[in-house]
């Protein structure tokens, strides 16, 4: 893993690895908006899926890729889980009342083709892109905004197998 002041970058060799990032990202207990990138089939809804079971989500996890946005209510706390991909102008969110779900300031929401929505979101707490190499790994880059206690927390949990 590197680290840089506000990015870590990890290679994630199977799918096991995929499920213990999801686990570390939950163990953050994150509030606000997280983006996704990467291209299709690079494990975004996988790793949105572990993610959602690491905080305690029962049940199957539905790509949100017709619908845009799944909600989850896990443990007194909302989540959504939103793809962006086939939006077609960020106008669209306000029809489908997406800023109530950005509203909650204690909700979670997992965004993935969050470029989809252009001005109308707001900047992210983190960003994670994923990329899917020839070998089948996944090199993972998790961006955040510089705050010195949540670098120091983040860091330390990620630091945990890595």
């Amino acid at each position: 893993m590197n680290t840089d002041n506000n990015s870590i970058q990890i290679t994630l060799t199977n799918e096991q690895d995929t499920q213990e990032l999801a686990k570390k990202l939950a163990q953050l207990q994150l509030c606000g908006s997280v983006w996704l990138s990467g291209d299709l089939g690079a494990g975004k809804t996988t790793l949105t899926r572990y993610w959602l079971q690491a905080l305690g989500h029962k049940g199957s996890v539905k790509s949100p890729t017709y619908t845009l946005v799944e909600p989850y209510h896990i443990d007194n706390k909302s989540v959504y889980h939103a793809d962006l991909y086939r939006l077609q102008d960020p106008e669209e969110l306000e029809f489908i009342g997406f800023e109530d779900y950005l509203a909650d300031e204690n909700a979670l929401i997992i965004i993935e083709w969050a470029t989809q929505g252009g001005d109308y979101l707001p900047q992210p707490i983190i960003t994670i892109d994923i990329v899917k190499n020839d070998n089948d790994t996944r090199k993972v880059i998790i961006e955040w905004q510089k705050d010195e206690k949540f670098d120091e927390r983040f860091v330390k949990v990620l630091l945990q197998k890595y």
